[in-house]
């Protein structure tokens, strides 16, 4: 039986660590991605994600760390990795003066596909794009490049998707239909790792990490980063929410404050200062309060903020 026959893993990754120069760029990052996973992978922009989604698939080679991708060692086999994997970088990398058609068969004759023809047609079929097979890439808008860039990278039947921020600059239904797309793959067995900057994204993941200054901070289901964060979450609404917010910064319990629109969202981590706080300042300003679910931005904006004080943010 063949290391890869053996794991439930596509992704197990420990340790990776990289440098470029004097900077640190990837800490001591550890990952494991289950076979048929969406794995979403989120941190601001200079963290370390592409570097890490690039040692994984083995374009890169790590400064230390070990670990397997697809069953084959990141270190020795990375050969074997990249014909088992679709990588979709964040800009558009195709030829914008051919059609959707002749990218993807110069794609294929790229992998050496058997039945090149007969692959490129099953691949437009499969993305929605038969009827603008003719159309040239460079007169596609951004969600039609991205389906056009997701075919290209199944076209040799990968088992796992490395998606670094694949729907940037993209519109809200077209992020949504690509999503709808990429669900379906791992459906059908397919691994997943994408990296991203939308909450609505990151909620159609079965599991997180999130990353900060090269540092893995929290993974797991969306739940689990929500629990294991330990935040206690108040809205307020009304009117001068931003002069609100300066004055609450320093109260007893206060640890964060977003502005939504008309709404303020207080976390923190001790629950009845905090609630004791929030009834006291909601009742001597004539607001609205209401204790609330915690949510996936509240706690990646809590994580950022324990990254800026140096402390890794709170487990």
């Amino acid at each position: 039986m063949t290391a890869e026959a053996s794991s439930n893993y596509a992704i197990d990754v420990r340790g990776l660590n990289k440098h470029f120069g004097d900077k640190y760029v990837v800490r001591d990052v550890s990952l494991r991605v289950r076979r048929g996973e969406i794995f979403g992978f989120l941190g601001p922009n200079g963290s370390g994600k592409t570097t890490t989604i690039r040692m994984v698939c083995g374009l890169l080679k790590p400064d230390a760390g070990a670990g397997t991708c697809l069953g084959y060692d990141i270190g020795r086999e990375s050969a074997e990795i990249k014909r088992n994997v679709g990588y979709m970088t964040q800009r558009f990398s195709f030829w914008e003066d051919l059609t959707i058609r002749e990218n993807l068969d110069f794609v294929a004759r790229m992998y050496d596909i058997p039945s090149r023809k007969a692959a490129v047609e099953e691949a437009l079929q499969g993305l929605g794009l038969k009827e603008r097979a003719s159309q040239l890439a460079g007169g596609l808008s951004g969600g039609w490049k991205q389906r056009m860039a997701l075919a290209a990278c199944m076209l040799h039947q990968p088992r796992l998707l490395l998606l670094d921020e694949p729907t940037a600059g993209v519109d809200p239904r077209a992020r949504r239909d690509f999503w709808d797309e990429i669900q379906s793959l791992a459906a059908r067995g397919i691994s997943v790792l994408v990296s991203t900057h939308y909450m609505d994204e990151a909620v159609r993941c079965h599991k997180l990490a999130y990353i900060a200054w090269g540092r893995l901070l929290t993974q797991g289901s969306a739940a689990e980063v929500i629990t294991g964060q330990r935040l206690s979450t108040w809205a307020l609404y009304g009117q001068r929410l931003a002069e609100l917010q300066e004055v609450l910064r320093n109260q007893p319990g206060v640890e964060q404050t977003v502005t939504f629109g008309d709404t303020l969202h207080v976390s923190g981590t001790d629950a009845e200062a905090l609630r004791q706080t929030i009834e006291s300042t909601a009742h001597s300003a004539g607001l609205r309060a209401e204790k609330i679910d915690t949510g996936l931005e509240d706690v990646f904006i809590h994580l950022m903020s324990g990254s800026d004080r140096g402390d890794g943010g709170k487990s």
